[in-house]
């Protein structure tokens, strides 16, 4: 069950509590600062288990969902169906960084991959607080929590003779543009067939730009009937 709502407004930092959220199919939440058709990080799922656990004021993950159960052992590619209509793909595991220590010592060292997990939304629709949420299965492609491995899947997925700028590279891979600088390294690193597929935004090139169009596309899974037992069990359950 969803226990928890919040949005970032743009030109805000702080999560706002908010008792509903309107969910976008490939964007994201409708009004939030993260709304991105080309990311993976469009939503931050977490669990109340990690706050009790932890001793964590309101809002110290910057969840947008906050659910009554865990939901961190739940592998990537997995479809959650939120009350009646929405429905969105757990993506990966979301990282702990310097701004959790603001909410107790050591915080972002203590947590581990308790952060929660982040997604994407396959369908849209309203959602609310006390909206039930069950696992429909592990219906899409699974995707790394190594951000390396996800610049990797993002070439592997371009179309053949295309290029693709870093800084979008770094968008559709989930990362920060700030990891650019590594990329070069990176990409030689992974042979002569990743090298040349990516590109600084200036760099001059014959070949045709990638804009990540079809990345995420997946046909919409649609909700289990309800005459038959669900792909998984409901979300929580042992």
């Amino acid at each position: 069950m969803i226990a928890g709502l919040s949005i970032r407004p743009a030109g805000t930092s702080a999560p706002q509590a908010v008792d509903r959220l309107t969910l976008v199919a490939g964007e994201g939440i409708d009004g939030d600062r993260h709304r991105d058709p080309v990311s993976p990080r469009q939503l931050l799922l977490a669990s109340q288990a990690t706050y009790a656990d932890l001793a964590l004021a309101p809002h110290a993950l910057r969840e947008n969902i906050l659910f009554d159960m865990p939901i961190d052992d739940l592998p990537s590619g997995t479809v959650l169906q939120i009350g009646a209509e929405a429905q969105v793909r757990l993506m990966f595991v979301c990282e702990a960084c310097g701004r959790l220590d603001l909410h107790g010592a050591r915080l972002g060292a203590r947590i581990g991959a308790r952060r929660g997990v982040l997604a994407r939304v396959v369908r849209g629709g309203v959602i609310r607080i006390g909206d039930t949420v069950r696992g429909i299965g592990q219906l899409l492609p699974a995707w790394s929590i190594d951000w390396h491995e996800r610049v990797r899947q993002v070439i592997d997925a371009m179309p053949l003779e295309t290029v693709i700028d870093y800084a979008l590279l770094a968008r559709l891979a989930g990362i920060q543009t700030t990891y650019c600088r590594a990329f070069p390294r990176l990409l030689a690193s992974l042979g002569p067939a990743y090298a040349a597929r990516a590109i600084a935004a200036r760099a001059i090139s014959p070949l045709p730009r990638w804009d990540g169009c079809g990345l995420f596309d997946a046909v919409t899974p649609m909700p289990t009937p309800a005459c038959a037992p669900p792909a998984v069990p409901p979300v929580g359950s042992a």
